[in-house]
């Protein structure tokens, strides 16, 4: 009889780590729940620079900023435009309005028209660009460019920020390099252009296709996804009902990533991507596949095609193509479905109002600390850092993926778009074109989940179910947690069981917190928790989830107030001991503060609060927003603040308190949490695996080395496996929290764009300009 090797897989995470030993001992506890936390978020890239302090409250008196959005608009923009023209107010700086893109800055007059503090006001929720875009032919000629320069210096601008695509950006940088000789061509006097003696460029992309290299995401990317995982779901309902085949055709016409991770996110039998198309004989191919997943039990079909796909000779590939494909040779009832400009519409995430927001603050410093020999640079986001990158590097090498599609070099187009990109695709094929193998191993993994529940959780089961089917392994699921554990709720979970998980809030599994005995096999937890408050991971499943639940509430409760007025609100959201949620929240909905236990506050900074609303109420913004997460401070709890606040407030505003509860673990995962649990959900089930191998001698498996429970993190950009007696000096025990939190870097920003000109940025350290050329060691020519 075969050995039959076991071991345990967490979806759950830790609140916190209560007892951690070098191996797992009979009383060690672990509190599991959910969270993700933004890859939308950024901090700075740092490096230390010798050159004095500056106060960033000075660096910008004197000089002028306008900033424009250009090409296609994208959700997020208005939260970067937002950013922009508040930080440079902050920084005594001058900001122009630049309406209609370039062919604002063309025509100049009221196109360019100087920003104020409230004019930016209420712009966090509207998707578009409130200060609109449009094509320009004008700009890309030299008349055009040189009356552009004539507005500019007229004006005395000489600090340009670009929202917008690869297009826009490389105009942005012909616009600089030119400059001194369109200067000399207005033939304007000598005093004019000698402040205007040159031109800073500083880039933001706004796209919803994720198409530029050297970011991880672009603006408008998180928001696409949000709007086409609705339709998605909305459609996968209906397929099951008729047992239809549905395909979705989604922007991308050079860039597949949109299709890909809603293939992800979604679970979808079939993916077409321009980067990657499908081999010789892909019909075939395509039906086996589809009716092999009817075979093992699923009612429906789903298969996403982007807008550019194309086969291996570069002939494209429909919607209609594929339709009559399966409906003539299999006889399917199917579908197709082109989503459109649906996906340019509609409310920005969280993610990325963050993103936008993070981005136009780091935008407005690399101007002001920008010299004349400084390239033209774009902000990008890696992992949860804000980079400066040289702009028209990024430029070539999303110019080298187009080539290398062209060439039939697919595998370099796919390195070209970059590491995420590159893991999504392998995560893809291991999950929809891989045939279980006939030969079974002699492992059995279990799926635990513990704490509570959050969406993301049934993602990263369906994920580990069918990874370590593929690998031969019989796959059990344990209901209710330990509890189940305890009393035998263990049964064979199938490929087909966790069909359609991926868009499933809460645990299917069931969860419970409970006490558990030593157990001598290999362990992984991963983190999921709303509150995103465990060691060793920058984010944690359910988190972003959480955090859209708590903005658009947010969204809904300020407009409740557009038509009283003069109001404030108190808004509690969870995360225990950790700020996380109040704090993210605070920035994605334009909040006036977010108290946290981290950042300890007193009745002077409550008594500060107060007296900015009351001032804000003076202006015609007369509304106030303030957050607290759930135990910032056991004595000014939200009923206290809501007290004072009302009682202060007499006479000039008046308030109103939500405790948000419970609602902030419900509802549907979104496509970040259902991607992110997807590729842990992988990845931990392929390290299980090998770690069995290790452990297995003679007969038997005895894991009780640190490394054989590990915590399976994000960190930076990457997914790490973390043994849990490592994390110990990290761990704040009592209060459930790291004693590293990435996040708090960006507290300063939530003040800032809140109008708090009392606090002030590290300008110590500067983000450093990395390159993106010598990194992909693809380029052919190596032409920069």
């Amino acid at each position: 009889m075969a050995i039959r090797l076991f071991t345990l897989f967490y979806t759950a995470v830790t609140h916190c780590l209560l007892s951690i030993h070098s191996h797992f001992t009979p009383s060690t506890y672990i509190r599991m729940t959910s969270t993700y936390l933004y890859a939308s978020t950024l901090t700075r890239t740092m490096a230390h620079h010798e050159a004095p302090h500056k106060d960033p409250r000075k660096m910008g008196i004197g000089r002028s900023i306008a900033v424009l959005t250009s090409g296609g608009d994208a959700q997020g923009m208005n939260a970067a435009v937002r950013a922009t023209v508040r930080m440079g107010i902050y920084t005594g700086a001058k900001v122009y309005f630049v309406h209609e893109g370039y062919q604002g800055l063309v025509d100049g007059g009221d196109n360019i028209k100087l920003a104020t503090w409230e004019s930016v006001s209420m712009m966090l929720h509207l998707g578009g660009t409130v200060i609109g875009s449009a094509r320009c032919m004008d700009f890309k000629e030299k008349w055009g460019r040189l009356k552009a320069a004539c507005n500019l210096v007229k004006l005395g601008i000489t600090n340009l920020c670009v929202i917008g695509g690869d297009g826009s950006l490389t105009g942005a940088n012909q616009f600089r390099t030119e400059w001194s000789e369109l200067l000399a061509d207005l033939r304007k006097g000598a005093e004019e252009a000698n402040r205007s003696s040159h031109l800073n460029i500083m880039g933001m992309v706004g796209s919803i296709d994720n198409d530029f290299c050297g970011t991880d995401m672009t603006i408008g990317t998180d928001s696409a996804l949000h709007r086409i995982i609705e339709v998605v779901d909305a459609i996968t309902t209906t397929a099951q009902s008729h047992q239809r085949t549905f395909i979705l055709e989604v922007m991308g016409r050079h860039c597949g990533y949109l299709a890909l991770v809603t293939a992800l996110a979604c679970g979808a039998d079939w993916v077409f991507i321009p980067e990657m198309p499908p081999e010789e004989n892909w019909e075939e191919h395509l039906c086996k596949r589809l009716i092999a997943q009817r075979g093992r039990g699923s009612r429906l079909n789903v298969i996403i095609l982007a807008e550019g796909a194309q086969d291996r000779n570069q002939k494209p590939i429909t919607c209609d193509q594929v339709k009559n494909l399966v409906s003539k040779k299999l006889g399917f009832d199917t579908r197709s479905t082109i989503l459109g400009h649906v996906q340019r519409g509609g409310t920005p995430s969280a993610f990325d109002r963050i993103l936008g927001s993070r981005m136009g603050v780091e935008a407005v410093m690399a101007l002001l600390e920008a010299t004349p020999e400084t390239p033209a640079c774009v902000v990008s986001l890696s992992g949860n850092m804000a980079v400066r990158l040289p702009l028209m590097e990024c430029v070539q090498v999303t110019k080298d993926v187009t080539v290398a599609m062209t060439e039939g070099r697919f595998e370099d187009a796919v390195k070209l778009r970059g590491k995420s990109f590159q893991n999504n695709w392998d995560t893809y094929k291991m999950l929809a074109h891989v045939t279980p193998p006939e030969m079974k191993s002699n492992i059995n993994i279990a799926i635990i989940n513990v704490g509570a529940p959050c969406a993301g959780m049934n993602a990263a089961v369906r994920a580990a179910v069918r990874v370590g089917i593929i690998q031969g392994h019989q796959m059990l699921a344990v209901h209710d947690g330990f509890d189940g554990l305890a009393n035998g709720q263990i049964e064979p979970i199938i490929w087909a069981q966790v069909g359609g998980w991926t868009g499933k809030g809460g645990s299917n599994l069931g969860t419970k917190r409970e006490m558990y005995e030593e157990l001598c096999i290999p362990m992984v937890v991963i983190p999921a928790t709303v509150s995103n408050n465990v060691p060793g991971s920058d984010f944690s499943i359910g988190a972003d989830t959480a955090l859209n639940t708590i903005t658009m509430t947010c969204d809904r409760i300020k407009q409740s107030a557009a038509g009283t007025k003069r109001r404030v609100f108190i808004i509690e959201t969870m995360g225990g001991y950790c700020g996380y949620l109040a704090t993210m929240a605070g920035l994605s909905s334009g909040a006036d503060d977010a108290y946290i236990y981290e950042e300890p506050f007193h009745i002077r900074d409550l008594e500060l609060n107060v007296e900015h609303l009351i001032e804000k109420m003076k202006t015609s913004v007369k509304r106030g927003l303030i957050l607290r997460n759930s135990n910032a401070n056991e004595n000014y709890t939200t009923q206290f603040l809501y007290n004072l606040y009302s009682e202060e407030g007499k006479g000039t505003f008046d308030c109103r308190m939500n405790v948000l509860g419970h609602m902030q673990q419900g509802g549907t995962p979104s496509p970040f949490d259902r991607n992110f649990g997807t590729k842990m959900g992988s990845k931990s089930v392929l390290w299980l695996t090998n770690k069995l191998k290790e452990c297995y001698r003679h007969g038997r498996i005895f894991a009780n080395m640190p490394d054989s429970a590990c915590v399976l993190g994000m960190k930076k950009r990457s997914l790490v496996f973390q043994p849990l007696a490592s994390l110990k000096d990290d761990t704040d025990f009592e209060h459930r929290i790291p004693k590293t939190e990435w996040w708090l870097r960006l507290r300063p920003i939530l003040k800032i764009l809140a109008k708090y000109d009392t606090v002030e940025m590290d300008t110590s350290e500067v983000a450093a300009m990395e390159h993106v050329i010598k990194k992909t060691g693809l380029v052919k020519g190596d032409k920069m």
